[in-house]
């Protein structure tokens, strides 16, 4: 299992380059970031630091859309800091949240999303593509390797994952949901004509190290208010029965609003409908110990990259024992069944 950090492109900048490098020091492999141009600063300026100030780490979007972003300008990007840094980026996508809904706009519809994949995917893998009549191809661009992983939660999403993608991003890490929705991702490979284990798995969640129950939910109750806003739109499609998990939507019965300058904050005030329950369930709390028992239950379901959001007010200790304890502790339980 690799193991990754989501970042928010808070000001100052420094700071994110500072975790981004703190987080490679102690065993991370990737290091992604939000993408909502408006709500922080603009993540890609923000990678060309993180590349240059770092040996190993991934860099990607977690996660960027289609609708706010021209899809040439976005692979060019892709392609100019593989050029600039060796291959060295990542893309995550998916339909769009925060990015769109901050301006009115609407997420983009699925064939919108499929047809951006293959674009953003074969000219920052330096091939040529057919885009709005034209073939396309970067002339300067040679050698450059991006997979594209798409975000999903509802059904139809879920199958376009296992239709085209590189990975598969999860964004909680209830076991019972992980198991749902992987499963249905790698059925909709099969179903296609891909291997399914050709399929990256990222879970993604809130990530804090401690024994203060209560103030570790405090700090991470945003992440269901998050969660909330996707769901919601899955149930006002799907309904409560069938489709979706019933643990999955039972949550939101309380929801009212949500208000997008608060997003992804842990002193976010509108998430008081997100019960202790779902916090518990949707992210990994608590000690090294129980850090450990939770990720190891995500590999067992075919989990192959867990990444931690850092949206709270412990992150170098948290980062901290997952460099010492957590991630040499998945290291060493493969290495001895292997």
């Amino acid at each position: 299992m690799d193991f990754g950090v989501v970042l928010q492109t808070n000001p100052p900048a420094s700071r994110v380059i500072q975790l981004a490098k703190l987080a490679e020091a102690h065993g991370f492999s990737h290091v992604w970031t939000f993408d909502s141009h408006l709500l922080w600063e603009e993540p890609y300026v923000i990678y060309s630091a993180i590349l240059a100030e770092t040996r190993k780490v991934t860099v990607g979007p977690f996660v960027t859309n289609p609708a706010t972003r021209d899809w040439t300008v976005t692979a060019s990007v892709f392609a100019t800091l593989n050029e600039m840094y060796g291959n060295r980026t990542i893309c995550g996508i998916g339909r769009g949240d925060s990015a769109v809904r901050v301006t009115n706009g609407k997420p983009s519809t699925l064939k919108e999303l499929r047809e951006s994949i293959h674009v953003i995917r074969e000219l920052a893998n330096s091939r040529a593509v057919e885009y709005n009549g034209a073939t396309l191809q970067f002339p300067w661009s040679t050698g450059s390797e991006l997979d594209v992983w798409v975000a999903a939660y509802g059904p139809l999403a879920l199958k376009l994952t296992g239709e085209v993608a590189d990975g598969f991003i999860l964004q909680l890490a209830d076991l019972d949901i992980a198991a749902w929705m992987i499963q249905t991702v790698k059925d909709a490979a099969a179903a296609a004509g891909r291997d399914p284990e050709s399929i990256a798995f990222c879970v993604a969640a809130p990530v804090y190290i401690g024994d203060d129950w209560e103030h570790m939910r405090d700090q991470c109750r945003w992440f269901g208010g998050m969660v909330g806003n996707h769901v919601a739109d899955i149930v006002a499609k799907y309904g409560t029965d069938g489709a979706v998990p019933q643990a999955l939507t039972d949550y939101i019965a309380g929801r009212t609003g949500y208000d997008y300058n608060s997003h992804g904050k842990s002193h976010n005030d509108h998430v008081d409908f997100v019960p202790d329950e779902i916090v518990d369930r949707f992210c990994v709390l608590g000690t090294a110990e129980e850090h450990i028992a939770k990720l190891e239950a995500l590999r067992a379901l075919g989990v192959t990259q867990f990444a931690g959001y850092l949206q709270h007010d412990n992150k170098e200790e948290t980062l901290r024992v997952y460099g010492e304890t957590v991630i040499p502790a998945l290291r060493e339980k493969v290495t001895a069944k292997s």
